[in-house]
């Protein structure tokens, strides 16, 4: 019995160390990701998507590491969640419903814009229906963090989720560069090019890099109106909720049963403390704001890599190219699109 018991024993404690070391290998190609962010030409790109680049060239040339695959199934499920209720300090709702109410219109209308848009040119172009739609949510929304706040929602598989991040990451990059690259040209004041940049750019980071260079006024209101979109993200997943529970009803498939975001109430609840307690009732330093989100990001990025590592090149080649064109296509639209209507 003793020896039986000592067995157990050593197994849950080679399980634990596999777990740990799971969670620690996200976490270091993160680091690599970030390492890799620093090297001039990269530093664009960011750590986000240097991370997944790093993640999917490991898995093509040494293999998923099974060895350590709860733990990092840890990373990029649980992890995962965690960034998006983390993420929820971005939001200052107090800001958006005091000084953004005028925003919330037109974000709504792009955020319907850029899904469904995306959705109809895949079923043109025949792209693969899953990828395309989480880039159309990503493109309207909030990037990374929409994708990966519907993608449990709709079903989505971890290496679509992987793919449309990576996308949004890099694409999202390309366009913050080419608006400041155009800006000098555009007939738009700075607060203008601010609100056409937060309401037509993919993730706060490039409305950040796109928006920082005409000025501080710019990159208020163009954050401004980009945390409008951030706000919209918990509205449309309830909408996804409903839908799919439509889509289960028909198809009468129990085992398609959608369950409950909670971490979205979470996102909530984070999003609410930031906005009414953190500052109006307790005075927090911007260097402790700063420090959760660098580690919300650093969390994000270990989760991204977790799911990185299911991206196989091959299904990469074959099933990306189509919904990227729709996204790109869609992405320009939607530039055009807000810039006549700022």
């Amino acid at each position: 019995m003793d020896s039986q018991q000592n067995s157990l024993q050593m197994n849950k404690q080679n399980a634990t160390l596999k777990w740990i070391a799971g969670i620690a290998f996200t976490f270091f190609i993160a680091l690599l990701g970030f390492l890799l962010a620093m090297i001039p030409g990269f530093d664009h790109v960011g750590q986000l998507a240097c991370a997944i680049i790093i993640a999917v060239v490991y898995r093509q040339i040494f293999g998923y590491p099974e060895a350590i695959r709860d733990g990092i199934t840890f990373s990029s499920k649980k992890l995962l969640r965690l960034a998006i209720i983390l993420y929820g300090l971005k939001l200052n709702i107090d800001v958006v419903l005091h000084d953004g109410l005028g925003l919330l219109a037109r974000d709504a209308i792009v955020i319907a814009f850029a899904i469904l848009l995306t959705v109809w040119l895949a079923k043109i172009f025949k792209a693969d229906k899953m990828i395309s739609l989480l880039l159309g949510v990503g493109t309207g929304v909030c990037g990374a963090a929409a994708i990966a706040a519907v993608a449990p929602i709709v079903k989505s598989k971890d290496e679509d989720t992987a793919i449309g991040v990576g996308i949004i990451a890099l694409m999202g990059t390309v366009f913050a560069i080419v608006y400041t690259i155009l800006r000098p040209f555009l007939p738009l004041s700075a607060i203008d090019y601010g609100v056409w940049s937060g309401t037509s750019l993919h993730e706060l980071a490039h409305v950040a890099i796109a928006a920082a260079p005409a000025g501080d006024q710019a990159l208020a209101i163009g954050l401004l109106a980009k945390l409008g979109r951030v706000f919209l993200l918990v509205p449309l997943c309830f909408i996804f909720i409903y839908l799919m529970k439509r889509k289960n009803k028909a198809a009468d498939e129990e085992q398609t049963k959608v369950e409950f975001p909670w971490f979205l109430i979470g996102f909530i609840v984070m999003s609410l403390i930031g906005s009414y307690v953190f500052g109006p009732v307790i005075p927090m330093k911007q260097g402790v704001l700063d420090g959760v989100a660098t580690a919300t990001t650093w969390i994000l990025t270990a989760a991204m890599v977790g799911l990185g590592l299911n991206v196989s090149l091959q299904d990469l080649r074959s099933r990306a190219l189509k919904p990227l064109l729709a996204m790109t296509i869609t992405s320009v639209c939607l530039s055009v699109l807000v810039f006549f209507i700022v």
